[in-house]
């Protein structure tokens, strides 16, 4: 195989793709990508067998074919490449060559035969959205995916179709976050899938703040996401979610509304004196006054006080101060709206306005 391209329209989907392989795999063809050459494009694929990455862009084939190299080298020599240079690529005999200028590297092979594909999926279910709207929902809900959790089902993101809505749901077990938006097609029945922590990590990165379009298709075990020149598939996580809206706290009669952004530089202020291990902040409620407090083991105090709008009883309760943090930040409202029973009982934290259908959930810590 043979073909040539610039290095501006290389590197960029040669980043994508290499950005879900393992830098240690057990497996060597792993390391590798999958380079297929044809008539006028050139497709890239990568796999760590739970994802699949595959990116097409136009080239000048001169012969057509497929092979694999070392997806880490390969984008290291295209990356050290000036912006202006013209890469041509020859595979042969187990080797490859790439040259640019005066610049010659040849590269170790492995077969492409080799390569494993995902399997194909039957799927069922496909709707399209706005790469913006799409990036916004897993932006202000994946933070509170679990990380390492015994419970494996908890490492990854729900995603529901129920008639018009796609909804996002992510927990932990201590906080829980969970958003909607509307799609033009309707589900013709409701549907979830668990997607995992580093599927929906790659594709916050993958999705752009434009208009372009992205496709979602389900099946029973995979996702696949379809962007221009890039498709993106992952497995799912086979397990059963919690039953989230048991968790949503009704009743809370005590209703704060506060500004989000003086909110959150106050409890990041308090935060400088929090200590890694106990990272709690005790807040007060009085009348349209709301005092936070932070003290740690050498028994340093950080308070801030901040109006908001509240005419209910008193109230002292404490939560861990980076959950408080990490939702705020990922909320891109101007004022939110903070409901609390007593200071056993979750909270419920949403935008002020009603229209906007994200609910965040805090469970507290003892005082």
């Amino acid at each position: 195989m043979q073909f040539t391209v610039s290095q501006e329209n290389l590197v960029r989907p040669l980043q994508l793709v290499c950005s879900i392989v393992e830098r240690r795999s057990t497996l060597p063809i792993l390391s590798n990508i999958l380079l297929k050459a044809q008539a006028d494009k050139l497709t890239m694929t990568s796999t760590d067998m739970e994802l699949e990455m595959i990116a097409t862009l136009p080239v000048a084939a001169d012969e057509a074919g497929e092979t694999t190299v070392s997806a880490r080298k390969l984008l290291d020599i295209v990356r050290a490449l000036p912006g202006s240079a013209t890469i041509s690529f020859k595979a042969k005999d187990n080797k490859a060559l790439v040259q640019a200028g005066k610049s010659r590297f040849s590269l170790a092979t492995l077969s492409a035969d080799d390569f494993p594909h995902s399997e194909g999926a039957n799927y069922s279910e496909q709707i399209s959205m706005p790469q913006s709207a799409l990036k916004d929902l897993l932006d202000e809900t994946s933070f509170a995916m679990a990380s390492q959790d015994v419970r494996y089902y908890l490492n990854g993101l729900l995603l529901e179709r129920d008639a018009n809505q796609l909804r996002a749901v992510a927990t932990d077990g201590h906080r829980l976050a969970l958003g909607e938006l509307t799609t033009v097609e309707a589900a013709d029945q409701k549907t979830s899938v668990i997607v995992p922590r580093k599927a929906i990590l790659e594709l916050g990165r993958l999705l752009g703040d434009t208009d372009a379009e992205v496709k979602l298709a389900f099946s029973s075990q995979q996702i696949k996401v379809e962007l221009p020149d890039l498709h993106f598939t992952s497995k799912l996580i086979d397990g059963q979610f919690p039953n989230y809206e048991r968790v949503l706290p009704l009743g809370g009669d005590k209703i704060v509304l506060a500004d989000r952004d003086e909110l959150k530089q106050a409890l990041s202020r308090a935060a400088i004196l929090a200590s890694d291990k106990h990272r709690s902040v005790r807040l007060n409620l009085e009348t349209n006054l709301i005092k936070a407090t932070v003290t740690n083991q050498e028994q340093e105090t950080a308070e801030e006080e901040l109006p908001v709008e509240y005419t209910g009883n008193s109230l002292e309760i404490a939560f861990n101060n980076a959950y408080l943090l990490d939702l705020l930040a990922a909320m891109p409202d101007s004022k939110v709206k903070m409901i609390f029973s007593d200071e056993n009982s979750s909270a419920l934290i949403t935008p002020a306005d009603e229209q906007i259908h994200r609910q965040y959930v805090v469970m507290p810590m003892r005082l």
